[in-house]
Formats: structure tokens, sequence, C-alpha cells
């Protein structure tokens, strides 16, 4: 403490001849905002201060770190009406020589709550002032600043404007997020805090802003590591309090408040990189291997493995060709794998094939497998699109980069432990694991280049390959059937029918030009060309369809929940089970598979008529959040109960057993 108050002392002296020069300037701008202009009395209305600060100074969070202070305030208020503790969005760190800050860089907006007295009139009105004292710095000076704010409210009907709802909507996501399960810290020097998280929930480049004092030597630098469903958080200590609050802020700037109890955290056990890579490594070996007779890959490794037999070349040509295949299949996983690796560590939830999930990839990928389909098949002759028979270097490369590319929606059966392996190994060793990918997936046509005796076992060319070649088009067209029920799936019938148009655009054009071609036309690609480009432009105009609505629990019957779907069950009588969950609360979790999607209660629901409703509170949801408050709850899990002719919901416990629900209907 008292090194912070000398190093702030320095800081200020520093600033004085500059706050000289410009009496009276303020380097943040602030103002007071009501959600309602007219709360009703008795209730409580959300009051906002906003801060906007100049490019290259900062405000301060509640706890301003090694150095700095917290915002001071002074209310006048209504007789009778008071404030809440206010609400801090998730703040960002910044270090200055070795000492380091929780600060605001960019514009702010702290949250509370004005409870208005009741019993008064309407019309009456409501003056709140507000004076606050902030200190604002830049990476080298610190000025103290003073600003008066207010607002005038009117007592009414508690009315809200659509647009100021969805402003403070905006302004709530940015708060952070109870976490809504016990977290444990060991004190003392070597300080460890383990908070529950699962596993499956990415957390990019966590770091853990201690509200707590004299815990967490803040200038120390933090070591974050996966223990299971858990995060153990390891720094130096700086005391020994009896409870610990601070926020956890992940990667993506999403934060989860924490408060944790003395006792004792070990440490999470070592990983053996080099053990875990070899085997990931194995495993994706192994898996590429495999893919080679997946319908997506089979006929692109079949035509090029015949075209090496029918081309009568030397044995370096045959070797030249099976190294630059395997270059293009490794290039093509490395380059997947490292963009992979990079979103996760935005913090992003992404597994491989990540690309899948975007529709417009997936229509690309429809266009490109169905014209290979459809070259395959006969409709069309052309020595470019034919990536099975294209010789030289530079076409084994494209051709075993197309075939990684294509293989990647087929590595599910295969891949699963290899590739969730790699993503929770080093960097380099997470890479090696996709290099394995792709050396697999190559192995084959490589063993055909280098060792003569497989290519003297390849069958003499002949009438058949023609055969063979349409035979092979079947897989292919299997493939391209496959990804345009992705693509309806995921951007409805108006997204299908756009990606079957792109595939009959290009497939005639291409047509078109094998006729140009065969008459001896001058330029006989630009029709082809042309189609192409035309089809592959369609990705712009293709997007994701609205979600369906359905709830994510796996109990049948289950709706999202909405308090208008609410109301209308219980007018119909009905017994409701509402259930509010996140991705990220491990006692949610726990609960759900323990509990909630047991056969046991599945059938006492069943039995007893009861309707079940899930809010996902996942993305922080305000509207979710405005009910789970409304309970007396900060954060999920939330159980609630609606009885038919029941006039309040009953609120179950945090932890569930199968009993607790079964109950509820006997």
């Amino acid at each position: 403490m008292w090194l912070r108050i000398a190093l702030l002392f320095v800081l200020l002296g520093a600033a004085l001849p500059a706050a000289a020069q410009t009496p009276g300037q303020r380097h943040v701008q602030m103002r007071m905002i009501a959600e309602s202009d007219t709360p009703a009395p008795g209730t409580a209305v959300a009051i906002a201060l906003v801060s906007v600060p100049d490019a290259g100074w900062h405000g301060y969070w509640r706890n301003p770190g090694a150095v700095g202070t917290q915002p001071r305030l002074d209310w006048a208020l209504p007789v009778g009406a008071s404030v809440g503790e206010l609400r801090y969005p998730v703040p960002e760190r910044l270090t200055v020589a070795g000492i380091m800050n929780y600060v605001y860089e960019r514009p702010w907006t702290l949250l509370t709550e004005l409870r208005v007295p009741a019993g008064l009139a309407p019309g009456t009105k409501l003056p709140v002032r507000l004076a606050i004292d902030y200190l604002v710095c830049t990476r080298e000076i610190c000025v103290p600043e003073k600003a008066t704010l207010a607002t005038d409210l009117t007592i009414g009907d508690g009315a809200i404007d659509p647009a100021r709802r969805s402003q403070f909507d905006g302004w709530r996501r940015a708060l952070p997020k109870p976490i809504g399960s016990p977290a444990i810290f060991q004190p003392g020097e070597q300080f460890r805090l383990r908070v529950p998280f699962p596993a499956d929930v990415a957390i990019g480049n966590a770091y853990f802003f201690p509200l707590t004092e004299n815990a967490v030597d803040y200038d120390a630098p933090q070591t974050i590591r996966r223990d299971g469903d858990a995060i153990v958080v390891a720094s130096k200590g700086s005391g020994s309090p009896a409870v610990l609050e601070g926020v956890l802020a992940t990667g993506s700037g999403e934060g989860f408040l924490i408060r944790a109890t003395p006792g004792t955290v070990a440490p999470p056990a070592e990983p053996a990189p080099l053990r875990a890579a070899l085997i990931a490594f194995a495993g994706a070996l192994l898996g590429g291997l495999l893919l080679n007779i997946m319908p997506c890959v089979f006929p692109i490794l079949s035509l090029k493995a015949l075209s090496l037999a029918r081309s009568g070349e030397s044995a370096a040509h045959a070797r030249a060709e099976g190294v630059a295949y395997t270059a293009g299949a490794v290039a093509m996983c490395l380059l997947l794998g490292g963009v992979l690796l990079a979103i996760r560590a935005a913090g992003v939830a992404a597994g491989w094939a990540f690309q899948l999930t975007d529709p417009r990839v997936v229509l690309l990928l429809l266009v490109l497998t169905g014209a290979i389909a459809l070259n395959l098949a006969g409709l069309f002759e052309l020595p470019t699109p034919q990536v099975g028979t294209r010789g030289g270097r530079g076409g084994a490369f494209a051709t075993g980069a197309l075939a990684a590319f294509v293989a990647t929606p087929c590595t599910g059966p295969f891949m699963g432990a290899a590739l969730g392996s790699a993503l929770v190994l080093p960097p380099v060793a997470a890479m090696a694991v996709f290099a394995g990918l792709g050396f697999g997936l190559a192995l084959p046509f490589l063993l055909l280049g280098f060792v003569p005796a497989l290519r003297r076992r390849l069958p003499r060319p002949g009438a058949w390959m023609d055969i063979f070649r349409r035979i092979l088009s079947v897989p292919m067209f299997l493939t391209a059937l496959a990804l345009a029920w992705i693509l309806g799936r995921q951007a409805g019938v108006d997204g299908m029918a756009l990606g079957l148009a792109a595939l009959l655009l290009a497939a005639l054009g291409l047509w078109w030009t094998g006729r140009r071609q065969l008459r001896g036309r001058d330029r006989p690609w630009w029709p082809g060309l042309a189609a192409l480009v035309l089809a592959i432009g369609t990705t712009a105009l293709v997007e994701r369809a609205a979600p369906a609505g359905t709830a994510p629990t796996g109990i049948a019957g289950a709706e999202p929940f909405s308090e208008v779907r609410l109301e209308a069950l219980r007018a119909e009588g009905k017994p409701v089970f509402a259930y509010f969950t996140a991705d990220w609360c491990l006692t949610c979790k726990v609960n759900e598979r323990a509990a909630i999607e047991t056969r046991a209660v599945a059938d006492a629901f069943g039995r007893g008529g009861v309707k079940i409703l899930v809010g996902d509170w996942t993305d922080g949801d305000p509207v979710l959040g405005r009910f789970i408050e409304a309970h007396n709850r900060a954060g999920v899990p939330l159980y609630l109960y609606y009885a038919p002719g029941s006039r309040d919901a009953r609120v179950l416990p945090q932890v569930l057993t199968p009993a607790t629900l079964t109950d509820l209907v006997s």
C-alpha cells in the first residue's frame, strides 16, 4: 500500500506542470444516464456513468493495481432514495516500467441502481446529482480531475425506450458474470487459485484481476493452466485474506466474478509434452492414412495413382510427384491447424473443420466437389479441373492440398483424440500433430513414388480406367450431397438452393468450355473461368439462417425460455420446470448430466405433463440476466418449478439430484 502511495505521488508530481498548462481541461468526458426517465415509485432504475477518455489517456478499475486510485463518489439524492454498489466492466492490463495497472484505455461504463422511494405521486421530480473525483493518466503523467454529473427524473409508469434498453443491455454484457461455482485459493507466498471451469470452453490468454487487496503481488506474472474441469492460477502472493474476490478474464474479454475461500490447492500435474505429442502425432498419422478410404479423398488418390502408372515417367519423376503431393497435403493441414490455433488463442471455441461452420466455405466446397464429380462422370474434359490427372510437381502439390482440404469433414471418426490432444499441447507440438495428419493422408502416394515394386503392381492402363473413373464419381457425388445438406442446415432452404444454383452455373460453364476445346476454338477456357468466378462469388450472398429455437438440452420437448412462453404455459395450467444454464458453468453441466437429463426425470416429467423451459445464459443475455436477478440470484444455475395454479415459483437448490426433480410431480 505504501509503495502504491509513493509511486502515485511521484506520478502526480510529474503531472502538475502539465496540469497547470491547461487549467480546467478534462481528459475523460463523463455523463450520467438513467435507463428510464420516468421510474415508478418503489422500484429500482439502472443508472449508467459513461466515461470516454481522450486518446492516450486511461482511467482506473475498482482495484487500480499497483498504482492509481479508484473513483470517489459523493451522491446528492432525493429524500428516501439510495444507490447500490457500482458494477465495473472487465478491465484491461497496463504495465508501465514493470508496474501493473488495472485500467480502461477505451470508453467504459459503470452501472448502479437508484432505489426510488415508495409512495411518491406521479409527476414528482427526482433530481440526482453526483460529484466524482477520479485520476486520469497517460503512460507518462497523471492528473486528478473532478466532474459533476446530473440527471432529472420524474415519477411515472417506469416505461423504458427500446433504444435506451438496448444501450443498457450492451453495457450489461460488458460486466463480468458470476461463475456460479465455489472457488478455492491457497494464500501465502506461493499463491494458487482453483476455479471450476469446463475443460471444453476456451479461455484464451486468461488473467485474474484481484479485487481483494493484499492477496496477490500485482507486478508478478501469472501462470494459468488447465486441470481437468478447472483452471489453476499461480502467482506470487502478498497476504492471507479471509476471502478472495476478483474477476477471471478470458482472452476474448469476457469476465467471471470469483469469490474464493481459503484452502489447499495442489499444482496441476506436469504434462509430458513430448510423450503426449508423439502419441498425438501417431494418432494423426494413422487417422490421415485411414482418410484415404473416405469418399471425399479416395477418388482423388486413385486417379492420382493411376495417372502415375499411365504416365510411364522415370522413377525420379515419380519420387518428385510423391514429394510434391505430400508437401501440398502437409502444407494445407498446417495452414488449417495454424488458423485454428490462432482462433482459439483469441478465446473463441473452435475445433477441427472449424471452416465448415461458415456456410460460405461449405458452398465453396460444394461447388468444388460437385465440379470434380461431374468431371469424373464425363460431363466435360478439361486439363485444369482434372486434379487427379494433372501432371508436374505443381499439379501434384495442388492435388495434395485439395485432398487435405476436402478431407476435413471426414476426420471426426478417426481424429477426435489426436486433434483434441493437439489443442492442449504447446503450439509447436500441436503443429507437428497437424503435419502428421497431412503426412498420413499423403503416405500411400508417397510410397508409390519411392517404391518401384508398388508401382509395378498397379494395373496396366486400358479402357477399364474410364469406367473406373465414372465409378469414382459416385462417392464424390455423395460428398457433394452431404455438403448440400450441411448448407441447408446452416443457411436454410434458400442457402441450399443458392449453393445448387452455383454448382449448376459452374457445371454449365465447364461443360461449355469443354465443347469449345473439342472444336478447336480460340481461348476455350473463358466460359469455364467466368462461370467459376460467378459461382464462387455467390458465397458473398449466402447467410446463416436464424436459429431454429431448439433448446440446449438432452430432454425431449424442452423449449427455449422466454417470459412470454412461461406466462402462456402457466395460463394453460401446466406445471413448468425452468432452468438457467451456461456452457461455462460447471455446476450447471454436472446437474444436467447427473439429474436433469436422466431417464427417471424424463419419465416422471412425462407422466406429470411438466413443460421444460431452458434459459441459456452463455453469452450473458441481459434479458435472462434481469429475470435471474429478479429471483435474488447473481447468476446461474437457477432452477424454478411452477406448480399448476401457484402464484410464485419454487426456487430449487443449486445442487440437484434425480429425486429432487421426481419428487416435484410425485
